[in-house]
């Protein structure tokens, strides 16, 4: 794809003007730097300095770094990668996991010794019991050590498929052992665990794209190379529970749309560097281009301030970005604390940082790549070909450095071999300060299985002094299969919002095996709900998925009315409904305080419809038409005829009842015209075939009816807050949608301003809107996908009476990259200008 945005960008500015550009940012050959001389380049945030930890040719090509319970580093070395500019050879055997250590303390690693050699673009490694899960050539594999050499003896196969791709960037990694003893990975479906001394695989949601992490809290962050920080707000997998219902919030949270970046030299050898907006004009990176492992640092070697900041590798930026995090009751966001400077870059274009770590002496350490190319063959464009070998870029491969960022003033301390310690001191060690501390004593207990200290961890989870080691007590707890239902329900009062949130979500399974645990939840739950805290608001809302409908509905229902207009609470609720939607309908248009009209309790019905659609049961849709026939609903009744009939143009395979429903045969136009065709379309009986909807000015294929079904979904979750569900605009917050030119006209210009948010008056059908009659700024939304922006154009282009037709399943994605270097939100003026020079540049 790269290729073809390559020529595209040539027919349309023209060969003399790419080359003009190119020279523009052509830079001198990149000397090879000794380790020493490299961290001269570095710049770093003041009170801080950089060390150096291990250097070629005891290190090469590192890619993953990972601390043992005793202090060793753990370096998985891709040597296989980019071996020349056409990688040949990446097959090849030459990979390898080594161990590293600092024998006589003085910082710097003196012996190295080869784990586990002769692999195939080794990617991801996890310490486990007697050995590592490896990631290599694809599969996922159980090495082990069995005298205790440091060197595998045995390597058994877990999973052929872990990777799922053969391209470096674009395959599974991670092994992210998180809070709930679970393993996670990037750009993966899969999560591993240890169960009674075999592997478990499992199914999760989809995360990032290289690294992994989580914090204090468990939550687990990501990335994608074109944005920098994700991050999920809730735990794994409740919010898939309901197969017929798609969430739009929760997973893959963007915490930040600030991608810009500051290097300290020119970046010319970029894959897309040709693009114009790209490179400034001194030829330095705009913005974050291959963006990778999000790191929370939870150490305490650097300054308080530093605790709980994600920090982001920028490989082809030369640096490494800093993220404060900012907790706001259900949502996190991030925002860079020194704009206009990075926590550390270089002048070195040969600094690739591509992994980090925690130490378990509170540190921060870098894997550094060290070398020219870090782009794959699959993408290597030609410009980038050109800039590598023209620049000598290519050679000597095989380099790589570990830096550790410490205070200046910092010295390192003798590691402590926690393999060692005994159960008592790793029970206290659950409390310590240090992030890493207390995730390698939880994993160590549960590793021992030794269930004599079930007592000592039930007094830290009940009577402890930091709420930390109380959270990290109930996870080992459960991870030794140790979880008391009495402990946990004295826990569910807790004043500390985390430990009653983990004793909610550890009671789940106990209460789904046993009624009365089960019976007892309900009561807790129904009692508390109305003056619990928003965080245990939405725990309650996923616990309430084991409950009985007698009591999960009412608890639901009244969770759903009073915070109902948080999107991800109507997720939350949906998760908790699977096969059970139906008759929480029912429930909810009888109660007295679903009568009044409000556009959050609107939405989260059509999505309730809409899940009661997916589940296809006729007998169940039968009576819900039934029931819209009967009854006189009112506001309620269109959000339910909405969802029917935009549900009726994306069903290929209709629903076959057993007779004609009352209200399609009804002669009063109850229903609105154009609801109508679509809902007659959603069914058959007998005497009615399916028709599709009568073809449109420009109408959209089956595959483009399924994005517009979803892009409504995401409207309503992303959108309509400002411009209203039905699109009219909302006074104070959005303009209106419908025959809106800014919908209507071009798409990339529409696209535009997803990816980039606008600011300032707009006109919309002759009429100017401005503060105060709505908000000064639409924000960005570039951390949404592709695919996802692509949902909602084709929805708000081809609703209300919009009939634009389809769009482009690549527009978004070509216009996120030609666009590349935007950072501000545009203004209509500067808007119409940019797509009249760009249709100037490409001859139209």
């Amino acid at each position: 794809m790269v290729k073809r945005i390559y020529l595209l960008y040539l027919l349309g500015a023209g060969l003399l003007g790419l080359l003009s550009f190119i020279t523009t940012r052509e830079e001198g050959p990149s000397p090879v730097r000794t380790p020493a001389e490299e961290l001269a380049t570095f710049q770093i945030e003041p009170g801080l300095k950089a060390q150096l930890v291990a250097a070629e040719p005891m290190v090469q090509d590192p890619v993953v770094i990972t601390f043992d319970e005793d202090g060793r580093l753990w370096v998985v070395e891709m040597r296989g990668f980019m071996p020349n500019m056409d990688g040949t050879g990446e097959d090849k055997r030459v990979g390898r996991i080594s161990v590293l250590e600092d024998t006589n303390g003085d910082g710097q690693m003196d012996v190295s010794k080869i784990y586990l050699d002769s692999l195939v673009m080794p990617r991801a490694i996890a310490l486990v019991p007697g050995g590592a899960l490896v990631a290599e050539n694809g599969a996922l594999w159980m090495t082990k050590d069995l005298n205790g050499d440091l060197k595998a003896d045995t390597k058994t196969m877990i999973d052929p498929n872990y990777a799922g791709s053969g391209l470096p960037e674009h395959a599974g990694n991670g092994l992210w052992r998180s809070m709930d003893n679970w393993y996670y990975n990037a750009k993966s479906r899969l999560r591993y665990r240890l169960n009674d001394g075999k592997w478990e695989r499992d199914s999760t949601e989809f995360r990032g794209q290289w690294g992994i992490s989580h914090d204090d809290e468990g939550r687990l962050y990501y990335n994608y190379n074109w944005s920098q920080l994700h991050a999920d707000l809730v735990p794994p997998n409740y919010l898939s529970r309901n197969k017929n219902h798609t969430p739009t919030t929760g997973i893959d949270h963007g915490l930040t749309i600030d991608r810009r970046v500051y290097p300290i030299r020119p970046n010319p050898a970029v894959n897309r560097g040709y693009i114009p907006g790209t490179l400034d004009k001194e030829g330095h990176l705009l913005e974050f281009t291959a963006a990778c492992s999000p790191l929370v640092y939870r150490g305490k070697a650097l300054p308080a301030d530093y605790y709980g900041n994600v920090f982001v590798c920028e490989p082809a930026g030369n640096l490494i970005k800093r993220n404060r995090v900012e907790d706001k009751g259900l949502i996190l966001n991030a925002q860079d604390p020194h704009p206009g400077k990075e926590f550390l870059a270089s002048t070195d274009e040969r600094f690739r940082p591509v992994h980090q770590a925690t130490g378990p002496d509170g540190a921060l350490y870098i894997a550094d790549m060290y070398r020219g190319l870090i782009q794959h063959k699959a993408y290597v464009t030609p410009y980038l070909r050109g800039q590598t070998i023209n620049r000598g870029l290519v050679m000597p491969i095989n380099r790589g450095r570990i830096w550790r960022i410490v205070p200046e003033n910092w010295k390192p301390a003798k590691p402590v071999k926690l393999s060692k310690a005994s159960s008592k001191e790793l029970i206290r060690d659950l409390s310590n300060p240090d992030g890493w501390h207390r995730d390698m004593a939880q994993r160590l207990l549960v590793e021992r299985n030794d269930k004599t200290v079930r007592q000592p961890l039930t007094d830290l989870a009940l009577k402890g002094d930091n709420p930390l080691g109380r959270f990290h007590a109930l996870w080992t707890l459960d991870g030794l299969k140790l979880s008391n239902p009495d402990l946990l329900f004295s826990l569910v009062t807790d004043p500390n919002a985390l430990v009653k949130t983990t004793a909610l979500r550890l009671l789940e399974p106990l209460a789904k095996t046993d009624k009365t645990i089960r019976v007892k939840l309900e009561q807790q739950l129904l009692k508390a709900w109305e003056k619990a805290p928003i965080e245990q608001i939405l725990q309650m809302t996923f616990t309430a998925g084991i409950l009985e409908p007698g009591a999960s509905h009412p608890l639901l229902a009244g969770i759903v009315n009073r915070y109902g207009n948080t999107a991800l609470i109507r997720d939350a609720a949906l998760s908790s409904l699977y096969n059970q939607e139906f008759a929480f309908l029912q429930t909810v248009l009888k109660e007295p305080q679903w009568q009044t009209h409000e556009p959050s309790k609107e939405i989260f019905l059509e999505m309730l419809t809409t899940s009661i659609v997916r589940k296809r049961n006729p007998a169940e849709l039968a009576a819900l038409l039934t029931m819209l026939d009967k009854e006189a609903l009112g506001w309620q009744e269109k959000a339910v005829l909405t969802s029917l009939s935009i549900q009726g143009n994306t069903t290929k395979k209709p629903i076959k009842l057993a007779s004609a429903p009352a209200i399609l045969a009804r002669s009063d136009a109850k229903i609105e015209p154009s609801r109508l065709e679509g809902l007659a379309s959603l069914f058959e009986w007998p005497g009615h075939t399916a028709v599709r909807s009568t073809p449109k000015k420009n109408p959209l294929s089956d595959d483009e009816q399924k994005l517009f079904a979803s892009g409504r979904q995401l409207y309503l979750s992303t959108c309509s807050g400002c411009h209203g569900t039905d699109g009219a605009g909302l006074n104070r917050f959005g303009p209106p949608l419908i025959g809106s030119d800014w919908v209507l006209g071009d798409e990339k210009r529409l696209a535009l301003i997803l990816l980039h948010g606008m600011e300032g008056p707009v006109e919309v059908a002759n009429k100017v809107y401005n503060v105060p009659d709505i908000l000064p700024v639409m924000p960005a939304h570039s951390t949404m996908d592709d695919a996802s922006l692509t949902s909602i154009l084709m929805y708000i282009r081809n609703e209300w009476g919009n009939n634009a037709g389809p769009i482009g399943r690549r527009t978004v994605g070509m216009t996120r990259v030609t666009s590349q270097g935007r950072v501000v939100p545009w203004t209509a003026k500067e808007l119409n200008s940019y797509m009249l020079e760009a249709k100037a540049s490409g001859g139209k």
